[in-house]
């Protein structure tokens, strides 16, 4: 079993990165030692299908090499030309993705045609045509298009003497030693001063991105997972203003290309042009987009576009950016939480006093200890008696005074301030009761996340009654109203007649606000019952809306939901 699981790691891994490397010789002994363990029947059934064929036409790769060979030297081109029957797991591979027999594969006997200089591969390219039907769909050029790894050729695949189904590869002296020996090749033509294959800037660009994944990841796992992200995906060829070519997988996005071109780029993404007109940053990139990122001054990467961008690169550095600002925000929120905390009990809270704590509550710092608290990871009653042990009795005595639980879910006193509210992000807005600015709030301590924020009279605060240390007095800052819009729900049932949605969105309108989510939840010949999600600034703008649909006769019921 450990040897299975070994090999299925070298499918997955090593195989992948030899090959994104160049290093093909490496890559095929890789897959070929593996596949002997993995399914060593179908190995052995095809390494004899290949021999059958050579017993049976053991003459025919000499002679269509020297047929090649002779047609290439009559139109003046010096060439060299090699002939090989393709590995197992190559075949084997084939087979499966295209759900194809073994005599359908036309690449089991392969043709590599050596020429001196680019136009030269074109120029056999036709000569290879005319002495040989052309099978329709099996050309690609990796000439103009090269792969990930900058392996560069022609491919062609022809029906040869016999009948038999071939591949025809050709590419320059340069290509072949970048496609056997991949960046070893590339070292060595720096090393001896020549000039270097066009293909190298590629090359090394990988090279960047596998070291920004390696060292931006979180984890081993995290970099395993983004780094086979980068490498099984399938590609689109788009430029850059400028006119250089961008490499991505299929279903990039224009996130995805800016964070291909500098992570700076990506950071600082605002907006996009796609072909000269401005295009939503989720849009799906095509072969030949010319791209225009549109950047603001400060970085500020959206959360949301993890949903959609497709490299591993662009996903691991909105994870990090997001972690940054959880951060932050957790520092900020523990030092709040703990500034209460010590006023509470007749104390001035100072962060560089906290070095007491540190040992007792394992923090390396009071930066990380601050943060702890602000995820809910550390009470903050531990950190005040760490760091003033005299006051356990005290601690103690309050956390088990009766009624704690209510006072607390009734703010009061010096409560915790709420701005720029993000969810996910130290603070934020539980999905249950949606709660607005102008709702009494409360918040719930949840470890990971840091504070949920509920309505005072949200039924899911019934489950914390016995754990008061979890409860944070809240309210809202007056000064926030209008800096943002936050998400109210309404569930409501509406007849199911002509004009009915008509009159909901129109309210919403009215009110000059975005639907965000509209889904209906149940439906009968006679009502439609359904959640909407809109932005408003504040609760009162919410139970307007709600107002006005309640006095429509089309609806029957229309309420906040509160959870």
């Amino acid at each position: 079993e450990k040897r299975r699981r070994i090999a299925r790691e070298t499918m997955e891994i090593y195989a992948p990165l030899a090959d994104r490397f160049g290093l093909r010789r490496f890559k095929d002994e890789l897959e070929d030692l593996a596949f002997a363990e993995i399914a060593s029947g179908a190995r052995d059934m095809l390494r004899g299908r290949l021999d059958s064929l050579h017993d049976a036409e053991g003459d025919l790769i000499p002679i269509i090499a020297d047929e090649l060979r002779r047609a290439l030297a009559n139109e003046g081109l010096d060439a060299g030309v090699h002939g090989r029957a393709k590995e197992p797991y190559s075949i084997w591979r084939k087979m499966e993705k295209k759900h194809a027999p073994f005599e359908q594969i036309a690449d089991v006997v392969a043709f590599r045609v050596l020429v001196a200089e680019n136009a030269a591969c074109y120029r056999a390219l036709g000569i290879v045509h005319e002495m040989y039907p052309m099978i329709p769909g099996r050309f690609k050029d990796y000439i103009s298009t090269p792969k990930r790894n900058d392996y560069r050729s022609l491919h062609t695949a022809v029906i040869g003497p016999r009948r038999r189904r071939v591949e025809v590869q050709i590419r320059t002296h340069a290509m072949h030693e970048v496609a056997e020996f991949g960046v070893a090749a590339h070292w060595f033509y720096k090393m001896r001063g020549s000039a270097r294959p066009p293909s190298e800037r590629g090359l090394h660009h990988w090279q960047r991105k596998l070291k920004d994944l390696a060292r931006n990841a979180a984890d081993a796992e995290e970099l395993l997972k983004h780094t086979k992200l980068e490498m099984y995906s399938d590609q689109v060829f788009c430029f850059t203003p400028k006119g250089e070519l961008v490499t991505l997988p299929s279903g990039a996005t224009p996130v995805d290309l800016a964070y291909a071109v500098h992570s700076e780029v990506g950071d600082t993404c605002i907006g996009a042009k796609i072909n000269g007109r401005v295009a939503p940053l989720r849009t799906v990139l095509k072969n030949g987009d010319q791209v225009e990122i549109l950047r603001a001054s400060v970085p500020a990467p959206d959360p949301n576009w993890e949903s959609f961008v497709a490299t591993g690169k662009a996903r691991l550095y909105i994870r990090r950016f997001v972690r940054q600002q959880e951060e932050n925000e957790h520092v900020v929120l523990g030092r709040k939480i703990l500034g209460k905390k010590f006023l509470d009990h007749g104390l001035v809270f100072d962060p560089d006093a906290l070095a007491p704590a540190l040992e007792r509550c394992g923090r390396p710092d009071s930066r990380q200890l601050c943060a702890a608290v602000g995820r809910s990871d550390l009470d903050a009653d531990s950190v005040l008696v760490a760091v003033h042990p005299e006051r356990g009795a005290a601690v103690e005595a309050a956390r088990r005074r009766p009624g704690r639980a209510r006072r607390a879910a009734d703010p009061a006193g010096a409560p915790v301030p709420i701005k720029g509210l993000t969810h996910g992000i130290a603070v934020h807005m539980a999905e249950c009761c949606h709660p607005l600015r102008g709702d009494r709030i409360v918040g719930i301590g949840v470890k990971g996340r840091g504070v949920a924020v509920h309505t005072i009279d949200c039924s899911v605060l019934e489950g914390f009654a016995n754990a008061p240390e979890r409860w944070i007095d809240l309210s809202w800052e007056s000064d926030d109203a209008a800096e943002s819009v936050q998400v109210g729900r309404i569930v409501a049932t509406m007849s199911n007649v002509p004009g009915s949605l008509n009159a909901l969105t129109g309210a919403i309108a009215r009110a000059d606000v975005n639907i965000v989510n509209l889904r209906t939840t149940d439906r009968s010949p006679d009502f439609f019952e359904f959640e909407v999600d809109i932005e408003v600034g504040d609760v009162r703008q919410l139970t307007d809306i709600v107002t006005e649909l309640r006095a429509n006769p089309a609806f029957f019921q229309v309420e906040r939901e509160r959870g």
